[in-house]
């Protein structure tokens, strides 16, 4: 759960002090606590941490800078919880100014024989790792741990950039019992505040800071703001979800306005015209949709086989994707030019997708630019512009009444469909010519498989027959995804062969690999050795071999986010077993019919035989994308039953003679 609001300075008692605690200075009930009170499994739990953000002035450079401070003390329970002192401090790289990290200190602390033993953290295995251009990690592991020790550490970090006011995450992976953040907002300043997640603020305050901040000798009030949460669950992250960030309970502020020490009020909130503006003037972004000149030459070329809008999009689109690889960068704004992008055949997100726009509008097909947030990324603010919240372009297209979301950055994605990562709510369409809007950003089809066996149990035991798996939407991509990573057909099947012991595969072959939008097809001659004596008086025969659910993906008591898909899913499974003509089935097999609330979903299995041939049906659908928290224990349910279901074999009776 999301809430937005204003910050709005406020003037109270005065106070200039932080609640911190002393550095390696221990409770009793620290070294007593053997287990998270809110949750006996965890292997860690954050005993204690404190933050305090502020805005600075640089007297030496003349700017202002976020100053914040950090300090946490863990127990680490278990030795599953080792995990948890290897530690590592992102920092963000802007154009010329990076985050920089002071005053890091790190300590573990053990209990032994009645005494307190302290390690204090070897500067010299403090290391840093570029991630990449735009993160900066600082990264180091405490030292000397074992079952029961406390880690402690805390540093200082200058960032140059004051639009976004430091965030504080309340929640993380592993529980915490006290967790405590303040903000000094100068009176300046606006900043627009969101407080997500489920897990709810024990306390919140409010005061004054006289004089807290100084500019060119101006001394500015200050409002301190103190957010507490205690005894927090772990966010434990599972199947099927978006970026964890959606979910985990935090605050953060943004800049809206501030009113400058002549008296003039800037604002930093604009609304959609304002960005509107900025992203059809933007040289890497606007600009580039514009670059028709690049394609009038060389479009008679890729349109000479076409005949209407629509294969003309798809030409476009299949020569864009053959023509800029990506470059493994991601973002809304054009790197070197789409030029230079089809000059080196090569590029970010942007240069591959905007060079499509600016083809097809060539072409004279309506295309527009609609900017994202990718899954992993999180949520973007509906509610006030946040140029930032979005880090991916695709194309919208129009033709005939009809809209396509194209991504030319996926080789393997037919026309009109997305990749899952581009599957997270909705997206800002930006037109060249009129007001930005909002459009759903769904997948446009499911992920579809089926297979068909068709077999003979003969009378050594082993089953051998025909088994034809024909894939569809983001199944066939997934499918041809790992038949393109594998380096060739037979080397995939060589490791299909080996994931499936077994399953022996005779000869394969795969059928329209490279026709993107028609079903993947794979057919397999294959045969399973099911029985070592034929002549035993029952045999038992479990036909979930192919495609088996073995685990649940939902195990937790309560999920407090949504089951997220991504799009809607089916299997379907058809066994056509000829079976030797002396057998019978001891019992009527147990079949299953269940459905999810509101057509949700359903599974079905039946079992038949008529004659010496054994048939059995199984599907399985999911017909919702998403599933709200209130659904999951219903999922879980439908899988438990599933797996329960599964576990069940076929028991065929030799017939007396």
């Amino acid at each position: 759960m999301k809430y937005i609001f204003t910050f709005l300075t406020l003037f109270c008692s005065y106070a200039l002090f932080g609640q911190d605690f002393e550095y390696l200075k221990l409770k009793q009930e620290d070294l007593n606590l053997s287990k998270a009170p809110m949750d006996s499994t965890a292997n860690a739990v954050v005993l204690r941490e404190f933050g305090t953000a502020s805005v600075r002035f640089d007297d030496s450079y003349g700017h202002l800078y976020i100053d914040f401070e950090y300090h946490v003390r863990i127990k680490i329970l278990h030795k599953n919880g080792f995990d948890h002192a290897n530690i590592v401090i992102p920092q963000r790289v802007y154009d010329d100014k990076e985050d920089f990290i002071q005053d890091l200190k790190a300590s573990t602390i053990n209990f032994k024989n009645g005494q307190l033993e302290y390690t204090e953290l070897d500067h010299k295995k403090i290391f840093k790792e570029r991630k990449n251009k735009y993160v900066t990690l600082t990264k180091f592991t405490m030292p000397n741990l074992s079952e029961g020790s406390i880690i402690e550490y805390s540093y200082r970090m200058h960032s140059p950039y004051i639009f976004n006011f430091k965030s504080w995450e309340f929640q993380s992976d592993i529980p915490k019992l006290h967790s405590e953040f303040l903000a000094y907002i100068p009176a300046l300043y606006n900043y627009n505040v969101t407080l997500r997640g489920a897990q709810k603020l024990t306390s919140s305050d409010a005061k004054l800071s006289k004089e807290c901040l100084r500019i060119n000798g101006n001394a500015i009030d200050c409002s301190k703001m103190t957010y507490i949460m205690k005894n927090i669950p772990a966010l434990i992250e599972e199947d099927y979800m978006t970026a964890a960030s959606n979910f985990r309970s935090a605050i953060s502020f943004e800049l809206s306005d501030y009113i400058q020490t002549n008296g003039v009020k800037k604002s930093f909130t604009k609304e959609w015209k304002d960005i509107d503006y900025e992203l059809i003037t933007d040289k890497s972004f606007g600009a580039q949709i514009k670059k028709n000149n690049l394609f009038t030459p060389i479009l008679p070329e890729i349109l000479k086989n076409t005949t209407d809008q629509l294969s003309k999009a798809k030409a476009i689109y299949e020569f864009i994707k053959k023509t800029i690889k990506g470059n493994d960068f991601i973002g809304i704004y054009s790197e070197n030019t789409i030029k230079k992008a089809l000059e080196s055949r090569s590029g970010n997100t942007a240069d591959i997708n905007l060079a499509l726009i600016a083809a097809l509008n060539t072409a004279e097909i309506n295309a527009e630019p609609l900017i994202l947030s990718t899954r992993a990324n999180g949520e973007v603010n509906s509610l006030y512009p946040v140029i930032s919240d979005f880090n991916y372009v695709i194309a919208k297209v129009d033709i005939d009444g009809q809209t396509y979301l194209l991504d030319a950055t996926a080789p393997l994605m037919p026309f009109g469909l997305l990749p899952l990562h581009c599957i997270n709510g909705q997206g800002r369409v930006i037109p060249l010519k009129k007001p930005s809007y909002w459009h759903p950003v769904k997948a446009s089809k499911k992920e579809s498989t089926r297979y068909s066996l068709t077999a003979t149990l003969a009378e050594d035991g082993t089953l051998k027959g025909s088994l034809v798996t024909y894939s569809m939407g983001y199944a066939a991509a997934n499918n041809r995804k790992n038949m393109l990573a594998a380096g060739s057909i037979d080397q995939f099947v060589e490791q299909l062969d080996e994931r499936m012991p077994k399953i022996s595969i005779v000869k394969h072959e795969i059928v329209n690999l490279d026709s993107l939008e028609l079903p993947l097809i794979e057919r397999y001659e294959i045969e399973v050795p099911m029985f070592d004596n034929m002549n035993s008086d029952r045999l038992f025969f479990n036909p979930f071999f192919i495609d088996r659910v073995s685990d649940n993906p939902f195990n937790l008591n309560e999920r407090t986010y949504p089951v997220d898909l991504g799009c809607e899913k089916e299997t379907r499974i058809t066994l056509s077993i000829k079976l030797p003509k002396n057998y019978e089935l001891a019992e009527e097999p147990k079949s299953l019919n269940m459905a999810l609330a509101n057509a949700g979903g359903r599974y079905l299995c039946a079992t038949e035989l008529q004659d010496d041939m054994l048939t059995f049906n199984q599907v399985m659908q999911f017909n919702k994308p998403v599933y709200d928290p209130e659904e999951y224990l219903s999922l879980k349910e439908f899988y438990s039953r599933i797996i329960q279901l599964q576990k069940t074999d076929i028991i065929l009776k030799k017939i007396s003679k």
